[in-house]
């Protein structure tokens, strides 16, 4: 099984920061009982990989368990965007880049772009997955690429869903097709607070 999950929650995340690759904020208290509570979620996957960023290597470590860094898992890159308020996001850049994902903030990455490597990066992962579980600790961005991945569909899919801090995405990769399991599994963090 491929599991792909979301890193535990920052204070940036938290004050409503766009995010991507430029800032690297650690886990914040909570953050850091959202990642044990991954952990105690899965028993012991044969490997974890996450990306290179503090937020995932973080959650990753919870695992216990060597920890394999891939970067094609990295956040998008919001380029002048990034460390933004979502509040203070132009209307016209979201509605730009929901009716086109081959669009990139200014200096960052278009969803188009990071489909590909998210795709490259899952496809790489179908055989060895297939034959055990495989988590990947990963940001909102590429989760939601993944998704689209498994689902088959286009890039334009990541405007349609939501994903939460430490949830869990399952993908089966034994059959002929990627089949998507759950998405954004969060029962793991009820009552934590």
């Amino acid at each position: 099984m491929l599991i792909i999950v979301r890193h535990g929650r920052t204070d940036a995340n938290a004050s409503g920061l766009l995010v991507g690759r430029r800032l690297d904020p650690a886990l914040d208290a909570l953050g850091k009982r959202q990642a044990a509570a991954l952990a105690a979620a899965m028993s012991g996957p044969a490997r974890v990989i996450s990306s290179p960023l503090q937020r995932t290597r973080q959650t990753a470590a919870a695992f216990g368990q060597p920890v394999d860094i891939d970067e094609r898992w990295i956040e998008l890159d919001y380029g002048d965007l990034d460390g933004t308020p979502l509040r203070d996001v132009p209307a016209d850049v979201w509605t730009a880049g929901q009716a086109d994902p081959s669009l990139a903030p200014g200096g960052g990455e278009s969803l188009v772009d990071l489909g590909v490597r998210v795709r490259a990066a899952c496809a790489d992962l179908v055989e060895e997955a297939g034959r055990r579980d495989v988590v990947v600790v990963t940001h909102v961005s590429p989760v939601k690429a993944a998704l689209a991945w498994a689902l088959g569909v286009g890039d334009e899919v990541s405007w349609r869903a939501f994903v939460a801090p430490a949830s869990i995405t399952r993908i089966a990769t034994s059959g002929p097709r990627p089949s998507l399991h759950t998405f954004n599994a969060c029962a793991h963090l009820d009552g934590l607070s």
